[in-house]
């Protein structure tokens, strides 16, 4: 068995929802996880917004807007009035439930049910669509067995025996279609993964069922060089380690969310990227491959920013380190590099929701200054520093000569080197390296 879960942009449209149909019936008893049509979630997000602020007209404008393009999808999606009518009938339970709002007082609560809607609609579209194409499928809500535990992470023993017994009441099946993304909480709220979340509910179902395979279907042929959308003549990666995609993902590679990688990497369960467009692409494939010594991809960290504390007298002091971590701690900001010298330590953190708090606490152990408007490059591929000949940090460095680097990171992982640079400097930075390191 194997899990298949298909993005936004590959269930987009009737076309590409017959597309992805084709590719899942026929392919053995798997389980298909969608998320919501593409763009679905940012006009649910808008309309969340609208209500919050009490800007009820608004709402009900774009909710109207959303309305009319799923009507277009339900008119260009079936062949037979039954099966629009049916489909029809299964949208209008979430748009009821939207409708209702624009006349109650609105919640955080509510507003993660909004956000689910979109995933309780695109599968219900491919229910009926698969019904109608006499596919034997069978749609399992994802709110019936996907729960987070008190500290939001996935309770895996839950998810494990209630996905199964579900399962098992609809054995004889060839499909078992569900949501990704959406969730219940340890209170039984309805609740989400965060965004990109999708790859994480189909890491997390492969790992549960013991899959096969976890597949992360999308709009390109799995994760190239460098990002396709800024570098020249990039190529797709054909394996990579599963340190490797997490280095990816985590520095800014959108086609892989970084939680996905966690869960088929504790179960050894391989994860394929490939494209909906390109079905018989090779894509990439991400398991435990044993060392290359090769550098495999190149990503990048948008809205960084890089704070020096600067104290001589305060630097080599016993516990100085710690208590400049506790402060970015005390208000869960993450740091993601660090050098340190004999008078300094230089940090970077992506998000600045308390950096007047943090900065304001950090003058107590020295000067602090605040650059803004950076980027994190990552290198990533298998970068052993024992591997003698092959100069990593060396050809990354070279690459940019003609860049200012603010901070380089190296040792830290055998998997990544870091540089951070202007925002400015970043799309040429990375098609330097994209030919320095890959085209050469």
């Amino acid at each position: 068995m194997k899990v298949l879960k298909f993005g936004g942009t590959s269930v987009g449209t009737p076309e590409r929802m017959r597309s992805v149909a084709s590719l899942i019936s026929g392919a053995g008893r798997n389980v298909v996880v969608l998320s919501a049509m593409a763009g679905t979630t940012n006009t649910l997000v808008e309309i969340s917004d609208y209500l919050r602020r009490g800007n009820v007209p608004g709402a009900q404008e774009t909710l109207n807007g959303l309305r009319a393009r799923y009507a277009a999808v339900v008119a260009g999606l079936y062949r037979t009035a039954e099966a629009a009518v049916r489909a029809t009938e299964a949208l209008d339970r979430s748009f009821g439930f939207l409708a209702r709002l624009m006349s109650e007082d609105f919640s955080q609560a509510e507003e993660k049910e909004v956000l689910a809607c979109g995933e309780l609609m695109s599968t219900a579209l491919m229910q009926t669509y698969l019904e109608e194409r006499g596919v034997r499928s069978v749609l399992i809500p994802a709110l019936e067995y996907m729960r987070t535990g008190p500290e939001g992470e996935p309770d895996m023993r839950y998810i494990s025996s209630r996905l199964r017994r579900l399962m098992e009441a609809d054995a004889d099946v060839d499909l078992w279609l569900t949501q990704g993304f959406i969730c219940r909480n340890a209170y039984g709220e309805v609740d989400n993964l965060r965004r990109g979340g999708s790859d994480y509910s189909a890491s997390i179902i492969g790992a549960v069922l013991d899959a096969e395979e976890i597949q992360i279907w999308t709009d390109i042929d799995g994760m190239h060089t460098g990002d396709p959308r800024y570098v020249e003549n990039t190529r797709p990666v054909g394996r990579l380690h599963f340190e490797e995609a997490a280095e990816l993902a985590y520095f800014g590679a959108k086609i892989l969310h970084p939680s996905c990688v966690l869960p088929a990497k504790l179960h050894d369960i391989p994860v394929r990227l490939l494209n909906t467009m390109q079905p018989d692409a090779p894509g990439t494939t991400i398991a435990n491959f044993p060392p290359d010594g090769t550098i495999k991809a190149v990503a990048a960290k948008d809205n960084i920013t890089a704070i020096k504390i600067k104290s001589g007298r305060m630097l080599l002091a016993y516990g100085f380190l710690h208590r400049v971590f506790e402060t970015f701690d005390r208000y869960n900001t993450a740091i993601d590099m660090m050098a340190t010298s004999e008078v300094g330590v230089s940090v970077t953190i992506d998000n600045t929701d308390h950096l007047a708090a943090i900065v304001d606490e950090l003058k107590e152990f020295g000067t602090v200054t605040v650059e803004s408007d950076l980027v994190i490059i990552c290198v990533v591929g298998d970068l052993e520093w024992q591997q003698t000949g092959c100069d990593f940090q060396a050809r990354a460095v070279e690459a940019l000569r003609g860049i200012p680097v603010r901070m380089i990171s190296y040792g830290g992982s055998n998997y990544n080197i870091s540089m951070v640079v202007r925002a400015a400097d970043k799309v040429e930075a990375l098609n330097l390296l994209n030919r320095h390191l890959f085209e050469n």
